[in-house]
Parts: C-alpha cells; sequence; structure tokens
C-alpha cells in the first residue's frame, strides 16, 4: 500500500486537510518514513573536531548542512554510543536546530526558552553563548521540567535556571530578555516520522486549540523583548494555522516585523492564503520546511525583531 493510501485510511481528515498545502506521493511518503538518526555535538563538553575524530572511528558521519555541529550517523540506538551518555553528543533531530541558529544568542545575554523541555534547543543555546550570561529555560509541567534539568545537567549547562510556569506569565518582563526563543507546542505533524501517533491521533479541533496557546505564547514572548531583541518562533508541524496564522497575528496586533534567514536549508513556499484568509507579504521571510524537502522532520521558523524604541 502507498504511503497515500495509507495515511488516506489512517486518518481520512488529516489527508484532506494537508493534501491542500502539497499533493506530491513524495511529500506523503516523507510524512511517514522514519527519521535518520541525527545529533549535535556538544562543545561545552569538548572540542568539535576531538569528537567528530573519535566517532569517524566507529561511525559514518554526514554533516547537517546549516549547523556546523550537527551530523547525521549511522547507528540505530544512540545508547550504545558512549559519547552519548557523556554528554559529549545529544541526539536532535536535523530540522530542530535550526531555531538556535537563527536565534544567534552570545554570551552574557539574557535568554528566555519559553516551552524548552525536552532541552535539546536549551542545550544548543548554552552552546552558543559559552555557558555565559543567563538562559530562563522554562516548561510548564514539572514532569518535563525534571526530564529538561535531567539533560542541561548531562550536556554540563551551567548558565541556566529552569521554571515551571504558564509562558504567559513572562508578558510581566516587559522589554527584559535579549533574545527569545518560542518552540511552541503544536499539533506535530512533523513528528510523524517518529511516532505513529501524532497520524492517528490527529484532530482539527486540537490544531485550533494548540492555534490559541500559540497565539497568548507569542503575544507575551513579543512583550518581554527588548526593542531591538529577537524572537524566533517555530513548530514541528504543517499546519497553516498554527504556523503563519499566529506570526500574522503578531504582526498585525504590534509593531513587530521580520527578518529574513540565509540558511543553506531547501523550503516550502511560506502560505499567505488560506481558507479565504490573507496573510502579511513578510511571512514570505519565514522557512517553512515539509518533510520531503531535506529528509528531516516538518518544520516552521520565523525570525521576529522588536524595532529599537518601539513599545
Amino acid at each position: 500500500m502507498s504511503a497515500r493510501d495509507r495515511i488516506k485510511e489512517t486518518n481520512p481528515a488529516f489527508y484532506e486537510r494537508y493534501s491542500m498545502l502539497e499533493d506530491t506521493d513524495e511529500f506523503w511518503e516523507f510524512i511517514i518514513r522514519p527519521l535518520r538518526q541525527s545529533i549535535r555535538v556538544n562543545t561545552l563538553k569538548a572540542p568539535l573536531d576531538v569528537v567528530v575524530e573519535r566517532l569517524k572511528e566507529e561511525f559514518e558521519l554526514e554533516p547537517v548542512p546549516w549547523v556546523r555541529e550537527g551530523f547525521f550517523i549511522n547507528v540505530d540506538n544512540l545508547a550504545k554510543v558512549p559519547e552519548h551518555s557523556l554528554g559529549l553528543i545529544f541526539g536532535q533531530e536535523a530540522s530542530s536546530m535550526i531555531p538556535p541558529v537563527v536565534l544567534g544568542p552570545k554570551p552574557g545575554e539574557l535568554v528566555l526558552d519559553m516551552a524548552a523541555a525536552p532541552g535539546s534547543k536549551t542545550g544548543q543555546i548554552a552552546q552558543y553563548m559559552n555557558n555565559e550570561g543567563c538562559i530562563i529555560a522554562n516548561d510548564p509541567k514539572i514532569s518535563r521540567a525534571n526530564v529538561l534539568i535531567a539533560n542541561l545537567n548531562r550536556m554540563g549547562v551551567l548558565n541556566t535556571r529552569v521554571s515551571v510556569k504558564d509562558g504567559v506569565y513572562f508578558a510581566r518582563f516587559e522589554n527584559r530578555f535579549d533574545r527569545i526563543l518560542l518552540d511552541a507546542p503544536c499539533s506535530s505533524v512533523g513528528m510523524i516520522r517518529k511516532k505513529w501517533r501524532f497520524l492517528t491521533e490527529w484532530r482539527m479541533k486540537e490544531v485550533v486549540r494548540y492555534m490559541n496557546i500559540q497565539k497568548r505564547l507569542i503575544m507575551a514572548a513579543y512583550r518581554a523583548l527588548k526593542p531591538g531583541g529577537t524572537l524566533v518562533y517555530s513548530t514541528c508541524t504543517i499546519d497553516p494555522i498554527e504556523n503563519e496564522e499566529v506570526v500574522d497575528y503578531l504582526l498585525r496586533k504590534t509593531d513587530a516585523r521580520l527578518e529574513r534567514i540565509d540558511l543553506p536549508v531547501k523550503t516550502s513556499e511560506p502560505i499567505l492564503e488560506w481558507e479565504g484568509r490573507t496573510y502579511s507579504e513578510e511571512l514570505r521571510k519565514a522557512l517553512r520546511i515539509h518533510p520531503n524537502d531535506n529528509d528531516t522532520e516538518a518544520f516552521f521558523i520565523a525570525k521576529i525583531v522588536k524595532p529599537e524604541g518601539g513599545a
């Protein structure tokens, strides 16, 4: 049975909705094809070239084009790799390494990771900051915050405080953070390649529920951002109402503007019209990544800046 038919049979409403986005056999095949294993080398613990040299003795590594520390690796289970338990490498999906690269944090800055668990992106941010400055890594669920703390410990992250709050809480710290990552909770269509249940359990009403959460979070994040600061909004889903719709909502309500992202990554066209709604031309600057573009998870990334002297 073709991938298209499997998806149509498993969840007809899902198939009907996303065939309006892209309807190639390749698209459907990559939505469900198992992911390639990828890792990020953790330079907080050892120099990049030392770790890479050691891994190459045993494994085949293929560089991830858009992140210097990222590699595809031919191993079925990272538990077999001692460097993983030592925190020298961290299993991280290749497209999920893009938001911290786009965020571009610098040593000494104050950074908020608003929905941080399980912490792979937080560790990547700490790595770019050389463990200097401060990251507030937040997750609203205590169980997820515990996983976050365990992962940060394994990675040797020292500049991070973990909080357990609804992300909207941070709106009270107006104009405070140099950079904010909102890797928003979403319907996780991009993660079907990892877990089939994201297809079987997909419901339109959940997509709408997530959209409403995302709109609340992006407004709070923008309020907490310093003028001249950068906010990166990302999701691992393909639904326009969780992506372009949410960023368009922020653009309409505030003085936010988008910056173009220049990375060696293949992308699909951002959606500027959907279900009778028209979105800002600014959204052409966002990255919409479908699974078949680079053989990765699906992802959406927007780089948002708050003008100097703006509210």
